[in-house]
């Protein structure tokens, strides 16, 4: 089984900044693209920033420049750094790999169990 766990989470004031992480573990024989998603209050959940395991990037339109997403292979964790914050990225951020198990023959999506995010104005 493969276990997503997301940390860094929490109250900052707009205009601040968190960095978000999230570890994966257990048995894993490989992990493909790594990302962030995010939901807000009665809103669907959607992408913020992917990340290939050979480093490409993409994000979504509204964190353009104020997000940078990175990942240790090393590790098995990804990261999200959030800069220049505004109370419209508040929500739950979830944590979303690509991963093949051991056990398995093809590759599936886990997801973490999120952390809030809450920007005050």
């Amino acid at each position: 089984q493969v276990q997503l766990v997301e940390s860094g989470g929490g109250l900052v004031q707009a205009g601040g900044s968190l960095r978000l992480s999230c570890a994966a573990s257990g048995s894993i024989f490989s992990m493909n693209a790594m990302g962030w998603y995010r939901q807000a209050p009665g809103k669907q959940r959607e992408l913020v920033a992917v990340i290939t395991k050979d480093m490409r990037t993409t994000y979504a339109d509204s964190v353009k420049g104020r997000f940078t997403i990175s990942r240790d292979n090393a590790k098995n964790t990804v990261y999200l750094q959030m800069n220049s914050l505004k109370p419209e990225d508040t929500a739950v951020y979830y944590c979303n790999a690509n991963v093949k198990p051991m056990a398995a023959l093809i590759p599936r999506d886990y997801w973490g169990k999120g952390t809030l995010v809450t920007v005050s104005s």
